[in-house]
């Protein structure tokens, strides 16, 4: 069961620093236990739906854009945009709001966010729900590019095919020089394939009309340029940064929520966090990566409730 027309009590903007504004909203119960809703992408922003998954009568429901992200100013810059600088962000949110300890939930990209943030400020989490584990390596980059051919070769060759032969061993730093074009044509023509690919394989039953209507309601602009500018970067943190530094965050309860049939995040990175952390729950689910996808949906809406509930 998910949670329909929930009410924003309040929506406003802060100022990180470095030219950044970043936007929020808190719907729900103005008394509830806070979490704290952390989008994917990155770039990806939040929307309405995201905010499905908490029942108001029991959460102060927060909701974010990152740097770039939706709402948040300037739209779809990379510049001072690195995930040091998000997990500060979050930190600044919480303290702006005067929470002690909030509910982190994160998918894809969101994950990788509650994680490194977790690992810096533990003091500060209470619990963590995170779905389609993403641990920021590039042995996953390399997984999201390559894997899917199978499941989804025609995607896969759109995708590919406006990639010449002798740049497709770095397919995401051809994109990203792509939208970096000073062509707009050009750009937004890189910028809404990489998306495209991106949400086409993401469900588990591959449906054209759904995607369509999925890039009408994402700002693809700032989506696949900063998702492709991070990447390239290797997310902007150390090799295996996560599992090496996971011992900080044992005490922690999380559960983890991976799809079996994920082509986006590789289901064994959820497995390899699972083992380090020893107060973590696993579920592999019938299901793609998207949130949207039932099996997926069903989990997270159950294990946040048990959280909030103290089950």
């Amino acid at each position: 069961m998910v949670y329909k027309n929930i009410k924003t009590y309040k929506k406003g903007y802060l100022n990180v620093g470095d030219g950044h504004l970043i936007y929020y909203e808190l719907s729900g119960n103005q008394k509830g236990k806070p979490v704290l809703f952390v989008h994917g992408g990155p770039g990806g922003g939040f929307s309405e739906k995201d905010k499905r998954f908490f029942n108001p009568k029991l959460f102060n429901i927060i909701t974010f854009d990152q740097r770039g992200s939706g709402k948040s100013k300037p739209f779809a810059s990379i510049k001072n945009n690195t995930t040091h600088k998000l997990v500060e962000d979050i930190r600044k949110l919480i303290y702006f709001l005067d929470i002690k300890k909030t509910y982190l939930f994160g998918g894809s990209w969101g994950s990788t966010l509650c994680l490194v943030y977790a690992i810096k400020y533990p003091e500060t989490v209470k619990a963590m729900v995170l779905r389609g584990i993403f641990l920021g390596t590039k042995k996953e980059n390399d997984y999201f590019i390559c894997d899917a051919k199978s499941s989804f070769p025609k995607v896969w060759e759109e995708m590919i095919n406006l990639v010449p032969n002798r740049f497709r061993k770095n397919v995401i730093g051809y994109y990203l020089k792509m939208m970096k074009s000073k062509n707009k044509e050009t750009s937004n023509k890189y910028k809404l394939a990489w998306a495209t690919y991106e949400f086409s394989v993401s469900k588990l039953i591959y449906d054209k009309n759904k995607v369509r209507e999925i890039l009408k309601e994402v700002n693809f602009e700032s989506f696949s340029i900063i998702e492709l500018h991070y990447l390239s970067n290797n997310c902007f943190i150390p090799k295996k940064y996560i599992l090496d530094n996971v011992k900080k965050i044992n005490k922690i309860p999380l559960a983890i929520v991976h799809g079996r049939y994920d082509k986006i995040c590789d289901p064994y990175m959820a497995y390899l966090l699972h083992k380090k952390i020893k107060n973590s729950k696993l579920y592999y689910t019938l299901a793609g990566h998207s949130a949207s996808d039932k099996g997926n949906e069903d989990v997270l809406v159950n294990e946040i409730n048990k959280f909030g509930k103290g089950i």
